[in-house]
């Protein structure tokens, strides 16, 4: 899978395909703050809290730390 620059609700989609879009969006973020290494790492890309796009090195953090979905 080629990576590329994604929006979170185009991730969390991946994640919860059955979800609504607010639930999925809601359920992504939640795994983001329970995975304290994960948010780390985003950190030190330069992620902040309620960034909606994410580069595709964050894209890639994020199917490292949580598998690809």
């Amino acid at each position: 899978m080629k990576i590329q620059a994604l929006h979170l609700k185009e991730i969390a989609g991946m994640y919860f395909p059955n979800s609504t879009p607010r639930s999925a969006n809601t359920q992504i973020k939640r795994w983001f703050m329970y995975n304290k290494a994960l948010m780390k790492a985003l950190s030190d890309t330069g992620y902040v809290n309620g960034q909606r796009v994410f580069t595709p090195k964050q894209v890639q953090l994020v199917f490292e730390y949580l598998g690809e979905p």
